[in-house]
């Protein structure tokens, strides 16, 4: 469709034109789905602050270590952590892109909206 059946301003008109493709709605949906939970949402903000391993994401997630592999394996493979070996501990944190620091944005802005103090 070129143009929108009823003219009623030409704002609307020149926004339809820029709507983007319907496939980057599905990967902000996808993204939206993966951060539903809020045990992923306060992993990613911690991830955010610092750089940890497994058993010390463990205990300040309270979790078991193999519960908590199956977010950072979900966080990592739509690119918003990343890891590394150092010797025989994998250390994680949030990677260095646009998409992870607008998402650690929103995590705070929306924190500090909805729990004003």
């Amino acid at each position: 469709m070129d143009h929108l059946p009823h003219n009623h301003n030409e704002k609307a008109e020149r926004m339809f034109g820029h709507m983007p493709a319907p496939e980057e709605f599905s990967a902000a949906a996808d993204l939206f789905k993966l951060m539903s939970d809020g045990t992923r949402i306060k992993l990613f903000w911690l991830l955010c602050h610092c750089e940890e391993c497994l058993l010390d994401l463990s205990a300040m997630m309270d979790m078991s270590s193999p519960a908590l592999s199956h977010h950072l394996k979900l966080l990592r493979s739509c690119g918003l952590i990343t890891s590394r070996r150092g010797g025989k501990e994998v250390y994680y944190k949030a990677a260095d892109n646009e998409k992870a620091a607008a998402l650690h944005h929103m995590i705070e802005r929306i924190a500090e909206i909805a729990c004003p103090e």
